[in-house]
């Protein structure tokens, strides 16, 4: 792409959409640079939102990617509390919710997800929230304290990190899920077992295998959670956090191919229209590693879409391909997930999750798939080196804890 008054708009003012922002300019482009958000403030980094945020150790300065005198000084047109409304394709044209439009040359859709809501009866009321950001976290916050009841809908990550962190303000602090175990989509037994414990330790209760039928409330707030079996859970706030869905909407009424995400490829451009690429949460995108598609909500996954989207704008070789990852702070564990448990056909634990310093590797025959990591760096480390070389693994030195993981990779 020319520079010569070419202008990329970027719709969305998330972490992918931010970074890719900042990154047109460190990669030299000098065309005209639009990013459009619909939150109030500048991009800012999510994750702290469950865990910094609630505990007031947080705010939106500290957390933002760039200060906000960073778009001004960098030529970035920087637009907080607007919309996309519609894409003209043939026209090359976004339509904005201010009344406003866009031309554009290349179009990047960084909308990000947004929380599934329950279709329950009370499900308006004040006090249940869905953290997605920093108005959510900050609502949040101000329910939260000594004595005040908090129930999580969802044993997810972002439920337990909740969780966590409620209890470290004071709450009292219930998980409900709808699985006979926590983390029951997303993780192995042995570390659902591990965490439910850790939290049981520091006073969270859990109701396992239960259903959220509807929300009592008074005076306009939620005071209890319904369940199935007709029981009523007292509470002040809930959190629901049971999954994502991608922001698709626009993409799909433009014509672009999706398939639960805009479909992309190893550029992160659409695989209908070569003006308008996809990244982070709202992208269904490729997986050498493993031979598939799919979609992926992280933080390293946005970063490394908005590279790939970069990279092709401004005319450099497409970046190497990395090992996706992500990662929960929860007290005092730190859990680092490298890769996905794709096809995985054994399970093997290194280290002793009694010490919670310990990582559990899923195989695929002698191939490292996946692991999840307590408190183990080096297993982190070497795993997402193992994950992306398809290197065969000695699985009795891989089980041994006294042989390092440098040895095992070698």
């Amino acid at each position: 792409m020319s520079d010569v008054a070419a202008h990329v708009v970027i719709v969305g003012a998330g972490h992918a959409g931010g970074t890719a922002a900042a990154m047109l300019r460190q990669f030299g482009y000098a065309g005209a640079i639009t990013l459009i958000g619909d939150e109030p403030i500048a991009p800012y980094q999510r994750p702290p939102l469950s865990k910094a945020w609630l505990k007031g150790e947080a705010d939106a300065d500290s957390l933002a990617l760039k200060p906000i005198e960073f778009y001004a000084g960098a030529n970035i047109d920087f637009r907080p509390n607007v919309s996309a409304t519609a894409i003209d394709r043939a026209a090359k044209t976004v339509a904005l919710s201010d009344g406003s439009s866009l031309a554009y040359d290349a179009l990047i859709l960084a909308t990000g997800a947004r929380a599934i809501a329950l279709p329950v009866e009370g499900k308006d009321l004040g006090g249940i929230l869905y953290l997605r950001t920093a108005a959510h976290a900050e609502a949040l916050k101000a329910t939260l304290g000594k004595g005040r009841k908090l129930a999580v809908v969802g044993g997810g990550y972002i439920g337990l990190e909740v969780a966590a962190s409620g209890r470290a303000l004071g709450a009292e602090v219930v998980v409900l899920e709808r699985e006979a175990r926590l983390l029951a989509r997303v993780a192995a037994e042995p570390l659902s077992t591990f965490f439910q414990a850790y939290h049981e330790k520091h006073g969270v209760r859990f109701e396992l295998g239960c259903s959220v039928t509807g929300f009592q409330g008074k005076d306009g707030r939620v005071t209890g959670v319904t369940l199935a079996d007709g029981r009523t859970i007292a509470c002040d706030a809930v959190v629901v956090g049971v999954g994502a869905h991608p922001n698709e909407e626009l993409a799909k009424a433009a014509g672009l191919e999706c398939a639960r995400g805009v479909v992309v490829d190893l550029d992160a451009r659409s695989v209908t229209d070569p003006n308008i690429f996809a990244i982070g949460d709202v992208a269904h995108r490729p997986m050498p590693v493993y031979d598939r598609m799919f979609r992926m909500e992280s933080v390293p996954n946005a970063l490394e879409q908005a590279r790939q989207a970069t990279c092709a704008i401004t005319g450099r070789p497409r970046p190497p391909g990395e090992c996706p990852w992500q990662w929960s702070d929860q007290y005092d564990l730190k859990l680092q997930i490298a890769g996905y448990a794709f096809d995985a056909d054994e399970i093997l634990i290194r280290g002793n999750p009694q010490t919670a310093k310990f990582a559990i590797f899923h195989l695929k025959g002698d191939l490292v798939q996946s692991v999840e990591a307590i408190n183990a760096p080096p297993e982190f480390m070497m795993g997402k080196t193992l994950i992306l070389s398809r290197k065969p693994v000695n699985k009795a030195k891989l089980a041994d804890p006294s042989i390092s993981m440098k040895e095992v990779a070698a």
